[in-house]
């Protein structure tokens, strides 16, 4: 009986923490399909999204191709930003992936001699954002259209391989999936340019291929490296006994295994991701992970530093007679709270408080797990007899190259030019001039200092293009000094919010890139490098995380970086306080996802609240803390990833204190005293799937929206609800969207019916409070939107993209649009124009015409004709003109122009106007009519011209 007891409840804790099955290559295809359908057909289809930037600052760059007759014509892979052309050595870029279904890009391979690109997609860096792909592209026609040759199930693909004899040959390496086991991984290789592909190499369903590499001069000499790794959303396992290096002779047909025992390379379940480059048929470079850790090193005996780890064993005896002053050095340099001084702390020792071991106890979660292992980290190896043994270049450490994370890097070139020339990078990058005896740093002021991408000039050494975190540099002079090539609007943004200025400011987190904040306005183009200012502005370093701005004073900013270390700015005195929330001595740490939430109270904006494990509120604008809720997560899990941590937090505008906490394992929340009871509301959601947004309705006290996020199971289906009794019951809401992680969902501010929704690949809008969705389409490529917001004042919808930077959209004709009244023509307002006397006129003899435009939106219940006519007040028509319109949003410009017919009517009116140098007549000041009509049907609206 004791033994089924048991049985049944270890089935209960596997089924608590049983991972989600991976979404199907069946279903992923079928999701696809369903997105371009969607479309195509969407309401909102030409609504149109702008850009506005920032440009200043990049996204991840995974890879280079560069064309060998012409190096100021390459292109450059985002790793989630698409593919970027430059035919002028990256003064400007063109993207040439925005017309395929995603921007997820692993691997890039160009045949130079035919134009065709071959692009894999789904970085390899596996990193928290590095997202699946759908396969493998091929264009044919310059991006123009891309065609899936297939290995959909791959996720990620790590490098493709072109025979330059025979451009129907490709091998290709595929990583495989990220969180989930699975088999279509390893090598693969066409002989009919990718029509059909044949496994070469497979080693087991954990253990991709994350490298190849072939000798320059025989592409039948090919070298490849598998790597091991289990990721989950609470610990990284990144080395294993699948991870090793593999050769093929006849172009990737059959493989054999070089590092075994006995080769001199590391082996076994501490080899970590693997980089190689090969010089010829007996020469090739490795630089490896080694997850083997390093030898204790021996304290000076001298030295006046404590560690945490000499309280573990410490008695209370030891721990009394302890210096003060090392002590007290102790306490500061690790950050404990400032009440905890010497005294007190030896007082609570004293007293059986606490015990020595809580000092440790204090300072580790997940991230000190991670960051504070001392593994070896890089080290290269070279083979000199075609891999049959290697040796490491150098003596000792490659120390602070990779640290603890080297699964983000894992390359290393070699000068064509010079076999003894090497080049390896993590942070930051390094170069070798005596094959990998000694390093020194190529990194500079304006170059970021993650790298993920090298290419070296083989006709004129020193020339480099370096692909890193901040986008693309280039040196000449073989990194003494750098050119940075920012031009596209690649930003990876996790969070955006805006203020209510005049104009109004938008704010971002940006990976690994800090927090900006520019005017929506700004123009972006190159005129910042003329003036000395750009019109974003940086506000904050590390992993830019979310923003909270007083809503009275709007130089009060609350935002931070990674794990929950959040600072209180005040960008006119310039002052910065830290207000991360601190646990008291003998509590183990609070657990702060990477992402960690932050909410200022809309009741109050000197009320804080921040998400741990527990539910944090202040107050005092950050400056005191507490608890207002006990654990609102399963416990955490142990691993070396902060984990049961909340992930998002709301609180009702409609009563203080009514709050919402969701976690990073499922669970959801809600208190309506203020946090003094909480009740969990998610128990009949699928277990384990992250909260990724948790709303409060503006609309409806009892409302409540949330989105769960599969990610990190590779789960891709689709979770969000809706609740009317405060999270008692749900509705599912997910209705006709396609199969993608749920990032975020928004109410319109004025519309309840009006939702929107941010995806891993793209944004929709729901007219009809989640019964049917509409994609976005106009001028927004599907990358990976992350976060939004309204600027209700002026009704624009800001898309934070974790790619392509921000996204502006007018939704003001969106919000006029009522479920019950969809057969009704509706025209937007439109707003004023300022009339010029340059209208139709040059500045000068060497600049173009100035036209003016005004953009008219109307939404369209059937297909048909429409007919524009602007007119007086009293109905005297000045202008007509038709155009065809889709069922739906219709955006049109008018040039503001005036008939001949429409002169005379003004003349009438003894209101004179004459024609411009470009032949035409405008409106003069005044207000008028707007009137649009299709079968039948009208709609108007007011124009004035101030």
């Amino acid at each position: 009986m004791k033994q089924s007891i048991l049985f049944l409840c270890s089935l209960f804790f596997i089924a608590a923490f049983s991972q989600q099955p991976a979404t199907s290559k069946a279903d992923l295809k079928k999701a696809l399909e369903q997105r371009q359908q969607l479309s195509q057909q969407s309401l909102v289809k030409n609504l149109p999204f702008k850009n506005i930037g920032p440009t200043v600052m990049s996204g991840r760059v995974v890879d280079l191709a560069v064309n060998p007759n012409d190096p100021t014509e390459f292109y450059a892979a985002y790793a989630t930003g698409g593919v970027w052309h430059t035919n002028n050595n990256g003064t400007s870029f063109t993207p040439v992936l925005d017309n395929s279904l995603t921007q997820n890009v692993g691997s890039l391979a160009v045949d130079w001699q035919n134009g065709t690109i071959w692009v894999g997609t789904g970085e390899v860096n596996a990193s928290r954002s590095s997202y699946a792909g759908i396969g493998l592209l091929k264009s044919t026609d310059d991006g123009k259209t891309w065609q899936n040759m297939g290995l959909e199930d791959s996720h990620h693909i790590s490098k493709i391989l072109i025979n330059p004899n025979n451009p129907d040959e490709v091998v290709v390496s595929a990583v495989g999936h990220l969180y989930s086991t699975n088999n279509e991984r390893g090598v693969y290789k066409t002989m009919d340019g990718g029509e059909t592909w044949n496994q070469t190499l497979f080693v087991n369903d954990k253990s991709g291929i994350i490298e190849m590499d072939r000798d320059p001069n025989n592409f039948n000499l090919i070298y490849a490296s598998s790597w091991e790794k289990d990721r989950k959303a609470w610990n990284f396992t990144g080395s294993g006994e699948g991870s090793a290096i593999y050769k093929s002779t006849d172009g990737g047909n059959t493989w054999k295994k070089m590092t075994v025992s006995g080769s001199g390379f590391p082996t076994g379940k501490d080899a970590g991701r693997i980089g190689l480059a090969v010089v010829d048929e007996n020469t090739v470079y490795a630089i490896i992970d080694n997850q083997d850790h390093r030898e204790k090193e021996k304290m000076d005996a001298d030295s006046d530093a404590l560690t945490k780890d000499v309280f573990k064993g410490m008695s209370v005896s030891e721990f009394l007679s302890l210096d003060n002053d090392k002590l007290k050095k102790f306490l500061r340099a690790n950050g404990f709270q400032e009440k905890y001084k010497t005294e007190n702390v030896k007082n609570m020792v004293r007293s059986g408080t606490i015990t020595p071991a809580d000092l440790t106890k204090y300072l580790e979660d997940a991230n000190s797990q991670l960051f504070d292992t001392p593994v070896i980290g890089a080290e290269v190896y070279k083979s000199s007899n075609a891999g049959k043994t290697w040796q490491k270049t150098h003596d000792g450490y490659l120390n602070d190259l990779y640290y603890s994370y080297g699964y983000y890097f894992g390359k290393i070139h070699v000068d064509p030019s010079n076999s003894e020339k090497i080049y390896i990078y993590g942070v930051p990058i390094l170069k070798s001039s005596d094959g990998g005896k000694t390093f020194e740093s190529i990194n500079a002021e304006n170059v970021h200092v993650d790298h993920h991408a090298l290419w070296i000039n083989p006709n004129k050494p020193g020339h480099l293009i370096d692909g890193n975190d901040g986008g693309i540099n280039i040196s000449y002079d073989d990194g003494e000094t750098w050119i940075k090539n920012n031009a596209p609007a690649v930003g990876q943004f996790y969070t955006v919010n805006v203020d209510n200025e005049k104009p109004y400011n938008v704010y971002g987190g940006l990976q690994d890139n800090g927090v900006w904040v520019g005017p929506h306005n700004a123009k972006i183009d190159y005129g910042w490098q003329q003036s000395g200012h750009n019109p974003y502005e940086s506000i904050m370093g590390g992993d830019g995380m979310q923003v909270q701005i007083d809503s009275r004073n709007s130089n009060i900013v609350y935002t931070g970086f990674q794990f929950g270390n959040y600072f209180r700015l005040n960008r006119e005195t310039e002052e910065q306080t830290y207000v991360q929330p601190k646990h008291e001595l003998g509590e183990s740490p609070y657990r702060f996802n990477w992402q960690t939430p932050i909410l200022l109270s809309s009741h109050n904006q000197d009320i804080l609240y921040l998400g741990g494990n527990k539910l944090m509120r202040s107050m005092n604008q950050g400056g005191d803390w507490e608890a207002i809720s006990g654990d609102l997560t399963k416990g955490g899990k142990p691993g070396n990833v902060a984990y049961g941590t909340l992930t998002s937090i709301s609180e009702s505008p409609f009563q203080f204190g009514l709050l919402y906490a969701g976690s990073d394992d499922g669970m959801l929340h809600v208190s309506n005293n203020v946090g003094g009871n909480w009740t969990e509301i998610s128990k009949t959601f699928p277990k384990d799937l992250w909260v990724s947004r948790v709303i409060a309705s503006a609309h409806k006290k009892e409302r409540v929206y949330v989105t769960l996020n599969g990610y990190r199971w590779d789960d891709f289906n689709l979770y969000v609800y809706v609740s009317d009794n405060y999270g008692q019951t749900w509705k599912d809401i997910s209705s006709n969207l396609p199969a993608s992680p749920i990032n975020v969902i928004k109410e319109d501010p004025e519309n309840e019916n009006v939702l929107y929704l941010g995806t891993d690949n793209g944004a929709y809008v729901s007219l009809n409070r989640g019964a049917s969705w509409e994609a976005f389409y106009e001028g927004l490529p599907n990358v990976a939107v992350h976060d939004l917001v309204i600027q209700e004042r002026e009704k624009d919808l800001i898309l934070g993209t974790h790619g392509r930077s921000f996204y502006l959209a007018d939704v003001e004709l969106l919000q006029k649009l009522e479920a019950s009244k969809m057969d009704d023509l509706v025209l937007a307002e439109i707003a004023p124009i300022k009339s010029s006397g340059r209208w139709g006129s040059k500045y000068g003899e060497w600049y173009e015409v100035y036209e003016p435009s005004v953009t008219l939106q109307f939404y369209n219940p059937s297909e048909g004709n429409a007919t524009i006519s602007i007119e007086t007040e009293d109905g005297a028509k000045l202008q007509q003109f038709t155009t065809d319109a889709v069922r739906g949003v219709n955006v049109v410009a008018y040039d503001v122009s005036v008939s001949e017919k429409g002169k005379k009517a003004l003349k009438k009116a003894d209101i004179e106007i004459k024609k411009a140098d470009n032949e035409s007549y405008y409106l003069p000041k005044g207000k008028y009519k707007v009137v649009v009509s299709v079968q039948g049907i009208a709609a108007e609206q007011s124009l004035e011209v101030e």
